[in-house]
Protein backbone atom coordinates (compact mmCIF):
# COMPACT_ATOMS: atom_id res chain seq x y z
CA UNK A 1 0.00 0.00 0.00
CA UNK A 2 1.82 3.17 -0.61
CA UNK A 3 0.58 6.45 -0.15
CA UNK A 4 -1.42 7.46 -3.55
CA UNK A 5 -3.43 4.53 -3.34
CA UNK A 6 -4.66 4.78 0.51
CA UNK A 7 -4.96 8.91 -0.61
CA UNK A 8 -7.54 7.21 -3.21
CA UNK A 9 -9.07 4.48 -0.46
CA UNK A 10 -9.89 8.14 1.92
CA UNK A 11 -11.25 10.37 -0.90
CA UNK A 12 -13.86 7.67 -2.05
CA UNK A 13 -14.34 6.40 0.83
CA UNK A 14 -15.49 10.40 2.04
CA UNK A 15 -17.29 11.05 -1.56
CA UNK A 16 -15.14 13.91 -2.24
CA UNK A 17 -14.23 11.59 -5.78
CA UNK A 18 -16.31 9.41 -7.40
CA UNK A 19 -15.41 5.75 -6.48
CA UNK A 20 -13.93 2.92 -9.10
CA UNK A 21 -17.03 0.91 -8.67
CA UNK A 22 -20.86 1.09 -7.02
CA UNK A 23 -23.30 -0.26 -5.92
CA UNK A 24 -26.42 1.53 -6.14
CA UNK A 25 -29.60 0.68 -4.39
CA UNK A 26 -29.06 -2.77 -2.71
CA UNK A 27 -30.37 -4.07 0.13
CA UNK A 28 -27.19 -4.52 2.81
CA UNK A 29 -27.45 -7.95 4.63
CA UNK A 30 -25.56 -7.22 7.89
CA UNK A 31 -24.64 -10.38 9.13
CA UNK A 32 -24.02 -9.51 12.52
CA UNK A 33 -27.51 -7.98 13.31
CA UNK A 34 -29.57 -9.37 11.14
CA UNK A 35 -30.17 -5.91 9.84
CA UNK A 36 -31.60 -5.37 6.02
CA UNK A 37 -30.93 -1.74 4.87
CA UNK A 38 -31.22 0.04 1.30
CA UNK A 39 -27.89 1.67 0.47
CA UNK A 40 -25.11 2.24 -2.14
CA UNK A 41 -22.32 0.41 -1.77
CA UNK A 42 -18.71 1.77 -2.73
CA UNK A 43 -16.05 0.26 -3.70
CA UNK A 44 -12.08 1.59 -4.50
CA UNK A 45 -9.78 -1.33 -6.30
CA UNK A 46 -9.82 -4.45 -4.36
CA UNK A 47 -11.38 -2.88 -1.32
CA UNK A 48 -14.93 -1.87 0.03
CA UNK A 49 -14.69 1.92 1.25
CA UNK A 50 -18.16 2.73 1.47
CA UNK A 51 -21.45 1.51 3.22
CA UNK A 52 -24.66 3.44 4.63
CA UNK A 53 -24.13 6.07 2.34
CA UNK A 54 -25.13 7.58 -1.17
CA UNK A 55 -22.15 7.54 -4.04
CA UNK A 56 -21.29 8.10 -7.48
CA UNK A 57 -19.13 6.19 -9.35
CA UNK A 58 -17.18 5.81 -12.46
CA UNK A 59 -18.87 2.32 -12.85
CA UNK A 60 -22.18 1.57 -11.35
CA UNK A 61 -24.29 -1.81 -10.91
CA UNK A 62 -28.18 -1.13 -10.11
CA UNK A 63 -28.94 -2.84 -7.16
CA UNK A 64 -32.46 -1.97 -7.09
CA UNK A 65 -34.60 -5.25 -5.99
CA UNK A 66 -31.12 -7.12 -5.01
CA UNK A 67 -29.52 -7.90 -1.66
CA UNK A 68 -26.32 -7.66 -1.37
CA UNK A 69 -24.07 -10.38 1.05
CA UNK A 70 -20.36 -10.95 1.66
CA UNK A 71 -19.02 -13.43 -0.49
CA UNK A 72 -18.97 -17.23 0.39
CA UNK A 73 -16.12 -18.86 1.76
CA UNK A 74 -15.65 -22.37 1.44
CA UNK A 75 -13.34 -23.15 4.46
CA UNK A 76 -11.93 -26.86 3.69
CA UNK A 77 -12.30 -28.29 0.36
CA UNK A 78 -9.91 -30.73 -2.39
CA UNK A 79 -10.15 -29.07 -5.92
CA UNK A 80 -9.00 -32.05 -7.14
CA UNK A 81 -12.38 -34.08 -6.06
CA UNK A 82 -13.89 -31.48 -8.48
CA UNK A 83 -12.34 -33.47 -11.03
CA UNK A 84 -10.83 -30.66 -12.66
CA UNK A 85 -7.85 -28.08 -12.20
CA UNK A 86 -8.17 -25.33 -9.89
CA UNK A 87 -8.58 -22.77 -12.95
CA UNK A 88 -11.50 -24.69 -13.98
CA UNK A 89 -12.85 -25.22 -9.86
CA UNK A 90 -12.84 -21.32 -10.78
CA UNK A 91 -14.74 -20.92 -13.37
CA UNK A 92 -17.30 -23.41 -11.91
CA UNK A 93 -17.70 -22.65 -8.37
CA UNK A 94 -17.57 -18.28 -8.56
CA UNK A 95 -20.61 -17.79 -9.92
CA UNK A 96 -22.10 -19.35 -6.86
CA UNK A 97 -20.81 -17.25 -4.60
CA UNK A 98 -17.67 -18.50 -3.41
CA UNK A 99 -15.27 -16.12 -3.47
CA UNK A 100 -12.61 -17.44 -1.27
CA UNK A 101 -11.85 -21.61 -1.17
CA UNK A 102 -9.29 -22.79 1.30
CA UNK A 103 -7.96 -25.95 -0.50
CA UNK A 104 -5.95 -28.70 0.97
CA UNK A 105 -3.82 -29.95 -1.99
CA UNK A 106 -3.50 -33.22 -0.14
CA UNK A 107 -4.22 -35.36 -3.43
CA UNK A 108 -1.90 -34.45 -5.82
CA UNK A 109 0.63 -34.01 -3.38
CA UNK A 110 0.48 -38.09 -2.84
CA UNK A 111 0.86 -38.27 -6.03
CA UNK A 112 3.80 -35.54 -7.18
CA UNK A 113 5.07 -34.75 -3.84
CA UNK A 114 6.07 -30.65 -3.53
CA UNK A 115 5.77 -29.78 -7.36
CA UNK A 116 2.15 -30.64 -7.16
CA UNK A 117 1.63 -28.37 -4.07
CA UNK A 118 3.90 -25.73 -6.17
CA UNK A 119 1.35 -26.45 -8.99
CA UNK A 120 -1.01 -25.18 -6.77
CA UNK A 121 0.44 -22.23 -5.65
CA UNK A 122 0.79 -21.26 -9.67
CA UNK A 123 -2.81 -21.48 -9.96
CA UNK A 124 -3.71 -19.83 -7.22
CA UNK A 125 -1.66 -16.55 -8.45
CA UNK A 126 -4.06 -16.65 -11.48
CA UNK A 127 -7.26 -17.61 -10.23
CA UNK A 128 -10.28 -14.84 -9.62
CA UNK A 129 -11.86 -16.44 -6.86
CA UNK A 130 -9.14 -16.03 -3.84
CA UNK A 131 -7.85 -19.53 -3.80
CA UNK A 132 -5.75 -20.15 -0.52
CA UNK A 133 -2.99 -23.23 -0.72
CA UNK A 134 -2.83 -24.97 2.83
CA UNK A 135 0.06 -27.06 2.99
CA UNK A 136 -0.83 -30.58 2.96
CA UNK A 137 -0.02 -31.97 6.57
CA UNK A 138 -0.34 -36.35 5.81
CA UNK A 139 1.79 -37.45 2.80
CA UNK A 140 1.16 -40.01 2.90
CA UNK A 141 -1.62 -40.34 5.31
CA UNK A 142 -0.05 -43.89 6.66
CA UNK A 143 2.56 -46.31 6.39
CA UNK A 144 0.00 -48.88 5.45
CA UNK A 145 -0.16 -48.01 1.61
CA UNK A 146 1.96 -46.80 -1.09
CA UNK A 147 2.15 -43.06 -2.12
CA UNK A 148 3.51 -41.76 -5.12
CA UNK A 149 5.63 -39.15 -2.54
CA UNK A 150 6.20 -38.22 0.54
CA UNK A 151 6.45 -34.51 2.65
CA UNK A 152 8.72 -34.41 5.63
CA UNK A 153 8.52 -31.19 8.14
CA UNK A 154 11.28 -30.21 6.22
CA UNK A 155 9.65 -29.83 3.08
CA UNK A 156 6.65 -28.49 4.33
CA UNK A 157 8.60 -25.81 5.77
CA UNK A 158 10.34 -25.24 2.29
CA UNK A 159 6.80 -24.49 0.99
CA UNK A 160 5.50 -22.06 3.38
CA UNK A 161 5.51 -18.02 2.80
CA UNK A 162 3.40 -18.35 -0.56
CA UNK A 163 1.09 -15.82 -0.47
CA UNK A 164 -1.97 -17.97 -0.63
CA UNK A 165 -1.06 -20.23 2.11
CA UNK A 166 -2.65 -20.28 5.59
CA UNK A 167 -1.20 -22.81 7.50
CA UNK A 168 -1.07 -26.73 7.74
CA UNK A 169 -3.93 -28.47 6.17
CA UNK A 170 -6.00 -31.03 7.72
CA UNK A 171 -3.98 -33.37 10.41
CA UNK A 172 -5.64 -37.01 9.27
CA UNK A 173 -2.71 -38.89 10.96
CA UNK A 174 -4.57 -38.44 14.23
CA UNK A 175 -3.48 -41.89 15.98
CA UNK A 176 0.26 -40.32 14.91
CA UNK A 177 -0.63 -37.18 17.12
CA UNK A 178 -2.34 -38.95 19.67
CA UNK A 179 1.19 -41.27 20.36
CA UNK A 180 3.41 -39.13 19.20
CA UNK A 181 5.11 -39.83 16.25
CA UNK A 182 8.41 -38.36 15.19
CA UNK A 183 7.58 -37.32 12.11
CA UNK A 184 3.70 -36.11 13.13
CA UNK A 185 5.42 -33.94 15.95
CA UNK A 186 8.05 -32.61 13.39
CA UNK A 187 4.84 -31.01 11.47
CA UNK A 188 2.69 -29.72 14.74
CA UNK A 189 6.28 -27.72 16.41
CA UNK A 190 7.05 -26.31 13.02
CA UNK A 191 3.47 -24.63 12.03
CA UNK A 192 2.78 -24.41 15.46
CA UNK A 193 2.89 -20.13 15.18
CA UNK A 194 0.04 -20.40 12.28
CA UNK A 195 -3.10 -22.08 11.77
CA UNK A 196 -3.58 -26.24 11.76
CA UNK A 197 -6.73 -27.98 10.08
CA UNK A 198 -8.28 -30.82 11.77
CA UNK A 199 -9.45 -34.28 11.15
CA UNK A 200 -11.02 -36.37 13.81
CA UNK A 201 -13.96 -38.49 12.92
CA UNK A 202 -15.74 -40.07 15.93
CA UNK A 203 -12.68 -39.02 18.52
CA UNK A 204 -13.83 -37.79 21.43
CA UNK A 205 -13.10 -37.99 25.32
CA UNK A 206 -9.79 -37.38 26.39
CA UNK A 207 -7.78 -38.76 23.36
CA UNK A 208 -9.85 -35.31 21.40
CA UNK A 209 -8.25 -32.94 24.30
CA UNK A 210 -4.74 -34.22 23.29
CA UNK A 211 -5.37 -33.84 19.88
CA UNK A 212 -6.90 -30.31 19.90
CA UNK A 213 -4.47 -29.83 22.87
CA UNK A 214 -1.72 -30.03 19.91
CA UNK A 215 -2.59 -26.99 18.60
CA UNK A 216 -5.35 -27.60 15.98
CA UNK A 217 -8.24 -25.51 15.51
CA UNK A 218 -10.68 -26.62 13.19
CA UNK A 219 -12.29 -29.88 11.91
CA UNK A 220 -14.93 -30.76 9.72
CA UNK A 221 -15.32 -34.43 10.16
CA UNK A 222 -18.07 -34.32 12.77
CA UNK A 223 -21.54 -36.14 11.30
CA UNK A 224 -23.45 -36.53 14.10
CA UNK A 225 -24.85 -33.42 16.52
CA UNK A 226 -23.31 -34.94 19.46
CA UNK A 227 -19.80 -35.42 17.62
CA UNK A 228 -20.33 -31.60 17.06
CA UNK A 229 -21.41 -30.38 20.45
CA UNK A 230 -18.72 -31.98 22.22
CA UNK A 231 -15.58 -30.44 19.84
CA UNK A 232 -17.69 -27.05 19.89
CA UNK A 233 -17.38 -27.08 23.55
CA UNK A 234 -13.42 -27.97 23.66
CA UNK A 235 -12.61 -24.85 21.47
CA UNK A 236 -12.46 -26.06 17.70
CA UNK A 237 -14.72 -24.36 15.28
CA UNK A 238 -16.62 -26.92 13.23
CA UNK A 239 -16.69 -27.29 9.65
CA UNK A 240 -19.61 -28.21 8.61
CA UNK A 241 -19.63 -30.74 5.20
CA UNK A 242 -21.98 -31.35 2.30
CA UNK A 243 -19.80 -32.77 -0.37
CA UNK A 244 -21.03 -35.45 -3.23
CA UNK A 245 -20.38 -38.43 -0.75
CA UNK A 246 -19.78 -36.75 2.84
CA UNK A 247 -23.71 -35.37 3.43
CA UNK A 248 -23.66 -34.10 6.72
CA UNK A 249 -25.78 -31.04 6.47
CA UNK A 250 -28.94 -31.94 7.59
CA UNK A 251 -27.48 -33.46 10.72
CA UNK A 252 -25.65 -30.34 11.31
CA UNK A 253 -28.31 -27.67 10.72
CA UNK A 254 -29.68 -27.38 14.40
CA UNK A 255 -26.12 -26.32 15.43
CA UNK A 256 -26.67 -22.66 14.00
CA UNK A 257 -28.12 -20.70 15.81
CA UNK A 258 -27.27 -17.69 17.57
CA UNK A 259 -24.84 -18.95 20.56
CA UNK A 260 -23.10 -20.88 17.60
CA UNK A 261 -23.14 -19.12 14.44
CA UNK A 262 -19.86 -17.33 15.31
CA UNK A 263 -18.09 -20.84 16.05
CA UNK A 264 -19.21 -22.28 12.57
CA UNK A 265 -18.18 -22.37 8.86
CA UNK A 266 -19.54 -24.47 6.15
CA UNK A 267 -17.44 -26.62 3.54
CA UNK A 268 -17.58 -28.90 1.00
CA UNK A 269 -14.50 -31.48 0.87
CA UNK A 270 -15.36 -33.11 -1.69
CA UNK A 271 -17.92 -32.23 -4.55
CA UNK A 272 -17.86 -32.75 -7.85
CA UNK A 273 -19.62 -30.79 -11.24
CA UNK A 274 -21.98 -32.61 -11.70
CA UNK A 275 -23.72 -32.02 -7.93
CA UNK A 276 -22.84 -28.41 -8.19
CA UNK A 277 -24.87 -27.97 -11.69
CA UNK A 278 -27.22 -29.87 -10.26
CA UNK A 279 -27.73 -28.23 -6.36
CA UNK A 280 -25.20 -25.86 -6.21
CA UNK A 281 -22.51 -25.36 -4.11
CA UNK A 282 -22.24 -23.34 -0.76
CA UNK A 283 -25.33 -21.55 -2.15
CA UNK A 284 -27.05 -25.16 -1.79
CA UNK A 285 -25.99 -25.73 1.92
CA UNK A 286 -26.83 -21.65 2.96
CA UNK A 287 -30.63 -22.41 1.33
CA UNK A 288 -31.03 -25.67 2.71
CA UNK A 289 -29.96 -24.79 6.58
CA UNK A 290 -32.48 -21.97 5.88
CA UNK A 291 -35.07 -23.98 4.49
CA UNK A 292 -35.01 -26.14 7.41
CA UNK A 293 -35.46 -23.75 10.27
CA UNK A 294 -31.25 -22.24 10.50
CA UNK A 295 -31.81 -18.46 11.41
CA UNK A 296 -31.16 -16.88 8.32
CA UNK A 297 -28.55 -14.17 9.11
CA UNK A 298 -26.88 -16.35 11.26
CA UNK A 299 -26.64 -18.94 8.50
CA UNK A 300 -24.55 -15.80 6.27
CA UNK A 301 -22.31 -15.23 9.17
CA UNK A 302 -21.42 -19.18 9.16
CA UNK A 303 -20.42 -18.78 5.07
CA UNK A 304 -18.47 -15.34 5.57
CA UNK A 305 -17.61 -13.88 8.51
CA UNK A 306 -16.96 -16.80 10.76
CA UNK A 307 -15.39 -18.32 8.42
CA UNK A 308 -13.17 -15.89 7.89
CA UNK A 309 -12.40 -15.44 11.79
CA UNK A 310 -11.76 -18.67 12.25
CA UNK A 311 -9.15 -19.08 9.45
CA UNK A 312 -7.12 -15.68 10.00
CA UNK A 313 -8.97 -14.00 7.74
CA UNK A 314 -9.32 -10.59 8.92
CA UNK A 315 -9.68 -8.48 5.91
CA UNK A 316 -13.20 -10.23 4.55
CA UNK A 317 -16.51 -11.72 5.79
CA UNK A 318 -17.86 -8.43 6.13
CA UNK A 319 -19.64 -5.77 3.84
CA UNK A 320 -17.66 -2.78 5.22
CA UNK A 321 -15.11 -0.10 4.65
CA UNK A 322 -12.00 -1.51 4.76
CA UNK A 323 -12.77 -4.71 4.13
CA UNK A 324 -12.24 -7.27 0.66
CA UNK A 325 -14.73 -6.17 -1.89
CA UNK A 326 -16.20 -9.51 -1.93
CA UNK A 327 -20.01 -9.74 -2.45
CA UNK A 328 -22.85 -11.65 -3.70
CA UNK A 329 -25.60 -10.20 -5.35
CA UNK A 330 -28.84 -12.26 -4.73
CA UNK A 331 -32.70 -11.72 -6.12
CA UNK A 332 -33.62 -13.67 -2.77
CA UNK A 333 -32.17 -14.57 0.64
CA UNK A 334 -33.39 -17.25 1.71
CA UNK A 335 -33.45 -19.02 -1.95
CA UNK A 336 -29.69 -17.63 -1.57
CA UNK A 337 -30.57 -17.34 -5.99
CA UNK A 338 -27.12 -15.92 -7.11
CA UNK A 339 -27.27 -12.53 -9.70
CA UNK A 340 -24.06 -11.37 -9.58
CA UNK A 341 -20.66 -12.11 -7.87
CA UNK A 342 -18.02 -8.83 -6.95
CA UNK A 343 -14.32 -10.72 -6.65
CA UNK A 344 -11.89 -8.54 -5.12
CA UNK A 345 -14.04 -5.24 -6.71
CA UNK A 346 -14.05 -7.39 -10.05
CA UNK A 347 -17.97 -7.86 -11.49
CA UNK A 348 -17.04 -11.66 -12.08
CA UNK A 349 -17.78 -12.72 -16.05
CA UNK A 350 -16.04 -15.33 -19.06
CA UNK A 351 -14.82 -11.90 -19.86
CA UNK A 352 -12.68 -11.60 -16.29
CA UNK A 353 -11.83 -15.33 -16.07
CA UNK A 354 -10.47 -14.60 -20.15
CA UNK A 355 -7.51 -12.66 -18.10
CA UNK A 356 -6.30 -14.97 -16.55
CA UNK A 357 -2.78 -16.67 -17.66
CA UNK A 358 -2.67 -19.98 -18.45
CA UNK A 359 -1.22 -22.51 -16.10
CA UNK A 360 0.88 -25.53 -17.50
CA UNK A 361 -0.83 -28.96 -16.31
CA UNK A 362 1.48 -31.52 -14.15
CA UNK A 363 1.77 -34.79 -13.75
CA UNK A 364 0.61 -36.10 -17.54
CA UNK A 365 2.84 -39.21 -16.53
CA UNK A 366 2.14 -40.08 -13.25
CA UNK A 367 0.28 -43.62 -13.80
CA UNK A 368 3.15 -45.80 -13.72
CA UNK A 369 1.13 -49.13 -12.94
CA UNK A 370 1.38 -52.42 -15.28
CA UNK A 371 -1.25 -53.96 -17.27
CA UNK A 372 -3.28 -57.30 -15.28
CA UNK A 373 -5.37 -59.96 -16.31
CA UNK A 374 -7.91 -61.63 -14.56
CA UNK A 375 -5.85 -63.69 -12.62
CA UNK A 376 -4.79 -60.57 -10.94
CA UNK A 377 -7.93 -60.33 -8.39
CA UNK A 378 -7.98 -64.14 -7.51
CA UNK A 379 -8.62 -63.66 -3.61
CA UNK A 380 -6.75 -66.73 -2.31
CA UNK A 381 -8.01 -68.32 1.01
CA UNK A 382 -8.90 -71.40 2.76
CA UNK A 383 -11.88 -70.48 5.52
CA UNK A 384 -15.20 -68.84 4.59
CA UNK A 385 -15.50 -65.99 7.37
CA UNK A 386 -14.57 -62.71 5.70
CA UNK A 387 -13.97 -59.42 6.74
CA UNK A 388 -16.28 -57.37 4.22
CA UNK A 389 -16.10 -53.51 4.18
CA UNK A 390 -20.08 -52.01 4.49
CA UNK A 391 -20.95 -48.81 2.79
CA UNK A 392 -22.88 -46.55 4.03
CA UNK A 393 -24.52 -44.51 1.38
CA UNK A 394 -23.80 -40.79 2.45
CA UNK A 395 -20.96 -41.47 4.64
CA UNK A 396 -17.13 -42.40 3.87
CA UNK A 397 -17.24 -43.86 6.91
CA UNK A 398 -17.75 -47.56 6.71
CA UNK A 399 -19.14 -50.46 8.95
CA UNK A 400 -16.51 -53.77 9.40
CA UNK A 401 -18.90 -56.65 8.79
CA UNK A 402 -17.67 -60.44 8.66
CA UNK A 403 -19.37 -62.98 6.29
CA UNK A 404 -18.86 -66.38 5.49
CA UNK A 405 -18.13 -66.13 2.00
CA UNK A 406 -17.61 -69.98 -0.46
CA UNK A 407 -14.72 -70.97 -0.93
CA UNK A 408 -14.12 -72.44 -4.49
CA UNK A 409 -10.81 -73.82 -5.69
CA UNK A 410 -8.82 -72.15 -2.55
CA UNK A 411 -10.21 -68.88 -3.84
CA UNK A 412 -12.90 -66.69 -2.51
CA UNK A 413 -15.80 -66.04 -4.43
CA UNK A 414 -18.60 -63.33 -5.06
CA UNK A 415 -21.67 -63.16 -3.36
CA UNK A 416 -24.54 -61.57 -4.88
CA UNK A 417 -26.97 -62.83 -2.21
CA UNK A 418 -25.21 -61.09 0.52
CA UNK A 419 -24.02 -57.89 -1.78
CA UNK A 420 -20.56 -58.92 -1.19
CA UNK A 421 -18.28 -57.97 -4.32
CA UNK A 422 -15.12 -57.57 -4.68
CA UNK A 423 -13.03 -54.65 -3.94
CA UNK A 424 -9.38 -54.82 -5.03
CA UNK A 425 -7.00 -51.57 -4.47
CA UNK A 426 -3.91 -51.64 -7.71
CA UNK A 427 -0.06 -49.80 -6.93
CA UNK A 428 -0.12 -47.08 -9.75
CA UNK A 429 3.31 -45.20 -8.50
CA UNK A 430 5.80 -47.67 -9.91
CA UNK A 431 7.15 -48.82 -6.69
CA UNK A 432 6.16 -51.93 -6.57
CA UNK A 433 3.41 -54.65 -8.17
CA UNK A 434 1.23 -54.77 -4.98
CA UNK A 435 -2.44 -55.80 -5.38
CA UNK A 436 -4.50 -55.65 -2.26
CA UNK A 437 -7.82 -57.65 -2.29
CA UNK A 438 -11.15 -57.57 -0.47
CA UNK A 439 -14.96 -57.53 -0.29
CA UNK A 440 -17.42 -54.53 0.04
CA UNK A 441 -21.48 -54.48 0.72
CA UNK A 442 -23.67 -52.02 -0.28
CA UNK A 443 -22.80 -51.01 -3.93
CA UNK A 444 -25.89 -53.55 -5.06
CA UNK A 445 -23.65 -54.71 -7.76
CA UNK A 446 -24.56 -57.28 -10.32
CA UNK A 447 -22.15 -57.36 -12.90
CA UNK A 448 -19.65 -56.12 -14.55
CA UNK A 449 -16.77 -53.10 -12.87
CA UNK A 450 -16.07 -50.16 -11.80
CA UNK A 451 -12.16 -48.48 -11.56
CA UNK A 452 -10.93 -45.05 -10.32
CA UNK A 453 -7.37 -43.85 -10.32
CA UNK A 454 -8.55 -41.68 -7.31
CA UNK A 455 -8.23 -43.33 -4.69
CA UNK A 456 -8.30 -41.45 -1.04
CA UNK A 457 -5.16 -40.80 0.03
CA UNK A 458 -2.29 -42.60 -2.26
CA UNK A 459 -4.19 -42.61 -4.84
CA UNK A 460 -3.79 -46.09 -6.23
CA UNK A 461 -6.06 -47.52 -8.81
CA UNK A 462 -9.36 -48.90 -6.67
CA UNK A 463 -11.39 -51.14 -8.71
CA UNK A 464 -14.57 -52.80 -7.72
CA UNK A 465 -16.65 -55.34 -9.26
CA UNK A 466 -18.24 -58.67 -9.69
CA UNK A 467 -16.16 -60.27 -12.86
CA UNK A 468 -12.46 -60.92 -12.58
CA UNK A 469 -12.06 -60.22 -16.39
CA UNK A 470 -14.71 -56.96 -16.69
CA UNK A 471 -12.13 -55.68 -13.69
CA UNK A 472 -8.96 -56.06 -15.77
CA UNK A 473 -10.40 -54.19 -18.42
CA UNK A 474 -11.61 -51.38 -16.05
CA UNK A 475 -7.89 -51.05 -15.21
CA UNK A 476 -6.46 -51.80 -18.05
CA UNK A 477 -8.52 -48.74 -19.95
CA UNK A 478 -7.64 -46.57 -17.08
CA UNK A 479 -4.09 -47.07 -17.08
CA UNK A 480 -4.39 -45.87 -21.15
CA UNK A 481 -6.24 -43.13 -20.07
CA UNK A 482 -3.44 -42.19 -17.93
CA UNK A 483 -6.09 -42.25 -14.84
CA UNK A 484 -10.05 -41.66 -14.67
CA UNK A 485 -13.29 -43.17 -13.72
CA UNK A 486 -14.07 -46.88 -16.03
CA UNK A 487 -17.01 -49.02 -16.28
CA UNK A 488 -17.04 -52.08 -17.96
CA UNK A 489 -18.97 -55.04 -18.95
CA UNK A 490 -19.17 -58.19 -20.59
CA UNK A 491 -15.71 -57.74 -21.32
CA UNK A 492 -16.03 -54.23 -22.63
CA UNK A 493 -15.34 -50.49 -21.85
CA UNK A 494 -18.80 -49.26 -21.20
CA UNK A 495 -17.91 -45.15 -20.16
CA UNK A 496 -15.16 -43.43 -19.13
CA UNK A 497 -13.70 -39.80 -18.55
CA UNK A 498 -10.25 -39.25 -18.31
CA UNK A 499 -8.27 -37.46 -15.87
CA UNK A 500 -4.77 -37.03 -16.89
CA UNK A 501 -3.62 -34.60 -14.92
CA UNK A 502 -1.48 -36.59 -11.84
CA UNK A 503 -4.16 -38.99 -12.55
CA UNK A 504 -6.84 -36.61 -10.78
CA UNK A 505 -7.67 -33.89 -12.64
CA UNK A 506 -9.23 -33.89 -16.25
CA UNK A 507 -7.77 -31.21 -18.91
CA UNK A 508 -10.74 -29.95 -20.00
CA UNK A 509 -13.77 -27.57 -18.70
CA UNK A 510 -15.89 -28.42 -16.01
CA UNK A 511 -18.96 -28.46 -18.48
CA UNK A 512 -17.30 -31.78 -20.37
CA UNK A 513 -16.52 -33.40 -17.28
CA UNK A 514 -20.31 -32.25 -16.23
CA UNK A 515 -21.28 -34.12 -19.32
CA UNK A 516 -19.11 -36.83 -19.48
CA UNK A 517 -20.47 -37.91 -15.63
CA UNK A 518 -23.43 -38.27 -16.75
CA UNK A 519 -23.32 -41.60 -18.91
CA UNK A 520 -20.75 -42.99 -16.40
CA UNK A 521 -23.69 -42.66 -13.78
CA UNK A 522 -25.63 -44.31 -16.11
CA UNK A 523 -23.47 -47.66 -16.90
CA UNK A 524 -22.95 -47.58 -13.20
CA UNK A 525 -26.92 -48.02 -12.75
CA UNK A 526 -26.78 -50.42 -15.49
CA UNK A 527 -24.52 -52.50 -13.31
CA UNK A 528 -27.18 -52.73 -10.75
CA UNK A 529 -25.23 -50.09 -8.34
CA UNK A 530 -27.64 -48.48 -5.83
CA UNK A 531 -25.57 -45.36 -4.93
CA UNK A 532 -26.16 -41.83 -5.94
CA UNK A 533 -22.16 -41.31 -6.40
CA UNK A 534 -20.65 -44.40 -7.11
CA UNK A 535 -17.19 -43.03 -8.28
CA UNK A 536 -16.41 -41.20 -5.27
CA UNK A 537 -17.75 -43.70 -3.52
CA UNK A 538 -15.02 -46.46 -4.94
CA UNK A 539 -12.41 -43.44 -4.29
CA UNK A 540 -13.10 -43.69 -0.50
CA UNK A 541 -12.63 -47.27 0.25
CA UNK A 542 -8.71 -46.90 0.24
CA UNK A 543 -9.04 -44.05 2.99
CA UNK A 544 -7.19 -45.55 5.78
CA UNK A 545 -7.29 -42.91 8.11
CA UNK A 546 -11.66 -43.42 8.15
CA UNK A 547 -13.26 -45.82 10.84
CA UNK A 548 -13.95 -48.56 10.37
CA UNK A 549 -12.94 -50.96 7.33
CA UNK A 550 -10.91 -49.81 4.63
CA UNK A 551 -8.66 -51.79 2.23
CA UNK A 552 -4.84 -50.44 0.16
CA UNK A 553 -2.81 -51.90 -1.82
CA UNK A 554 -1.35 -53.48 0.85
CA UNK A 555 -4.14 -55.48 2.00
CA UNK A 556 -7.49 -55.26 4.02
CA UNK A 557 -6.88 -52.72 7.05
CA UNK A 558 -9.04 -52.44 10.27
CA UNK A 559 -8.75 -48.52 11.29
CA UNK A 560 -9.65 -48.60 14.85
CA UNK A 561 -6.80 -51.04 15.52
CA UNK A 562 -4.48 -49.33 13.16
CA UNK A 563 -3.40 -52.46 11.81
CA UNK A 564 -3.13 -54.69 8.49
CA UNK A 565 -5.35 -57.92 8.23
CA UNK A 566 -4.00 -61.14 8.37
CA UNK A 567 -6.51 -63.75 7.14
Amino acid sequence: MDKATLGRIIDQGRGTVPADLVVKGVRLLDVITGAITQTDIAICGDRIVGTYEAYEGTREIDGSGLFAVPGFIDTHLHVESSLVTPLEFDRCVLPHGVTTAICDPHEIANVLGAPGIRYFQACAEATIMDLRVQLSSCVPATAFETSGAELTAADLVALRGHRSGIGLAEFMNFPGVLFKDEGALDKLVAFSEGHIDGHAPLLSGRDLNGYIASGIRTEHEATTLGEAREKLKKGMTVLIREGSVSKDLHALIPLIDADTSAFLAFCTDDRNPLDIAEEGHLDYMIREAIAHGAPLHHVYRVASWSAANAFGLRDRGLIAPGKRADIVLLDDLERCSVRAVISAGRLVSEELFATRPHIAAVGLDSMKAQRVDADAFRASANRAATPVIGVVPGRIITEHLTMDLAVVGGAKQVDLEQDAVKVCVVARHGKNHNIGRGFVHGFGMKRGAIASSIGHDSHNICVVGVSDEDMAVAVNRLIELRGGFVVAQGGEVRAELALPVAGLMADTSFEEVHDALIPLRAAAKALGVVLAEPFLQVAFLPLPVIPHLKITDFGMFDVDRFELIVE
